[in-house]
């Protein structure tokens, strides 16, 4: 197996061991493993590989959760939502190999730092027509930003839709908007065989992370972890933020 010229296979490892901890926590806490994961992979991969590496990775998680629950997906909402992914992903496939990377860099930090301080997205109840927009709108950010999960998810959690359906159904449009995000990667030219391996050994951990985050489900305190968390990340973010600036 060969890896790409910036990582070692000790970095491989870490990646693997962060895969596995932020998908536990994600598990366990029911709090933004997602999250973390992006704010800790800007600091060790190449920004221009930020973004596509993180959405397969998701894609791998996501699609396990979806597979798992598939009984319980609404599929009338996922049509919708993926109809307006769909429109996104071509107009993210004109605009992402514009941007520069270090106005990359201030969006995904700033983005963070909202997710982890600002106000929790509102639960709103979308018609149809607006579900099929906010699937092109999510989608689209998603390939600027990467961790649109808390977005998607305030508009699925106003559809009436039982707990079982709501995981399904989330776990299912997120999956195919990071497919989606693979796809206009690699129409843009980004060389995701290079990554592969990395890639396969980090959902790997990840499945290891969610099952062993599932045997101790709300076992842990989530107020006490949550101030540790939010600081951790924000520094991160911060840290992202000052070399976009400099």
């Amino acid at each position: 197996m060969w890896l790409p010229e910036s990582i070692v296979w000790l970095d491989v490892g870490w990646l693997m061991m962060l895969s596995g901890f932020t998908s536990f926590i994600t598990a366990a806490l029911g709090i933004g493993g997602g999250v973390l994961l992006l704010a800790v992979l800007s600091q060790m991969l190449p920004l221009a590989a930020l973004i596509p590496v993180h959405g397969l990775v998701q894609l791998g998680s996501n699609g396990n959760r979806a597979w798992m629950t598939r009984r319980h997906v609404d599929w009338q909402v996922v049509g919708l939502f993926l109809g307006g992914a769909i429109l996104g992903a071509v107009a993210a496939s004109f605009v992402v190999v514009q941007l520069p990377l270090d106005l990359l860099r201030i969006s995904v930090a700033l983005f963070i730092i909202y997710l982890v301080w600002g106000p929790k997205p509102a639960k709103v109840s979308l018609s149809s027509t607006q579900l099929f927009a906010a699937g092109g709108l999510t989608t689209l950010l998603s390939a600027f930003v990467g961790a649109t999960g808390p977005l998607v998810a305030a508009v699925l959690h106003r559809r009436k839709l039982s707990k079982l359906q709501t995981v399904a159904t989330f776990a299912t449009c997120m999956s195919f908007q990071h497919l989606l995000k693979g796809v206009v990667f690699s129409v843009v030219g980004f060389a995701f065989s290079e990554w592969l391996w990395v890639i396969l050994l980090m959902i790997a951990a990840g499945v290891v992370g969610t099952w062993l985050g599932l045997k101790v489900l709300n076992r842990i305190p989530a107020a006490m972890f949550s101030w540790v968390f939010r600081g951790v990340v924000t520094l991160l973010a911060l840290r992202l933020l000052y070399q976009g600036l400099t």
